[in-house]
């Protein structure tokens, strides 16, 4: 059996009881499920529906997200997140640069580094080395200032916690933000490269060696390893180019506002949701929701 789920984003719900209703009978779904009401419902199918893409695109112009999987196991004992324009709104690297003066410069090399066009450590030493002789307090002026949590992280957490999952934070980015990150949501650890500092100032060099997609995928690996679990037990969730190793590793890997590239290789999209969609897409209803 298949889960067919539709969600659209809670700000502005959009997902009609038509749509819904059409979609069921094309194709030959169950009875439909609200879990939130006029924002995300779920159906069954028997088999996955070979116009499932081009449907994808019809209800994209909606406003919809439409992810087609199979109903067994979708439920995850372990979440494997990347930070940067995923846990977060921001890149952390782009906003340091934009307090150095070089933002402009350092934002195109991110997004092409995130689109996969750059080589991903060649492309972070290019950018780390442009904010030497930034004072080290610098991280949390930016942190306190210009760092904000993705809409539904703290949702996603606590809900996934509370149901007794495991939780990862692994990204290309650094350390003095993973940590703040990754308390303030309670992830269980966290894996970035380190900013190295001298004399209270950043030497504009990174630790080695640098974490970039293979390392993300060797938490994946350790990690399930270390807790008796398998690749198919893990919710993996990134934006870009760095994240495709593991996304593609786990049970579900899921593309969250993700460069087109990156999406592209994804069987589960999210556009229009927030991060709470990682939790319909796993069957829980809003009222399952852990308090935050």
């Amino acid at each position: 059996m298949y889960t067919v789920t539709l969600l659209s984003s809670p700000k502005v719900p959009c997902l009609e009881a038509s749509l819904l209703g059409a979609l069921q009978t094309a194709w030959g779904g169950g009875d439909a499920r609200w879990l939130a009401q006029g924002e995300a419902a779920e159906f069954e199918i028997g088999q996955m529906p070979a116009n499932q893409w081009a449907v994808w695109a019809d209800v994209q112009a909606l406003g919809v997200d439409l992810i087609v999987q199979p109903t067994k196991g979708r439920q995850k004992k372990m979440l494997l997140a990347d930070m940067d324009s995923t846990m977060i709104n921001e890149e952390c690297i782009d906003e340091l640069a934009e307090v150095a003066g070089v933002g402009a410069y350092v934002k195109e090399i991110t997004a092409k580094a995130m689109n996969g066009e750059l080589d991903f450590e060649g492309a972070l030493t290019e950018r780390v080395a442009l904010l030497a002789g930034l004072d080290e307090a610098i991280i949390a002026k930016v942190l306190a200032e210009r760092i904000s949590l993705m809409a539904g992280g703290p949702q996603l957490l606590a809900t996934m916690k509370a149901n007794g999952a495991y939780a990862a934070l692994v990204s290309g980015g650094f350390t003095a933000f993973t940590s703040a990150i990754a308390a303030k949501l309670g992830f269980d650890e966290n894996r970035a490269n380190t900013l190295l500092t001298e004399g209270g100032k950043l030497t504009g060099k990174v630790g080695l060696p640098i974490l970039g997609r293979e390392a993300k995928v060797q938490a994946l690996e350790e990690i399930t390893a270390r807790l008796g679990l398998t690749e198919q037990d893990v919710l993996a969730v990134g934006d870009g180019a760095n994240d495709l190793g593991m996304l593609t590793r786990a049970g579900s890997g899921v593309a969250l506002h993700a460069k087109p590239s990156v999406a592209a290789e994804c069987d589960i999209r999210i556009n229009h949701g927030d991060l709470t969609a990682l939790l319909y897409v796993q069957g829980y209803a809003r009222e399952a929701f852990a308090q935050v």
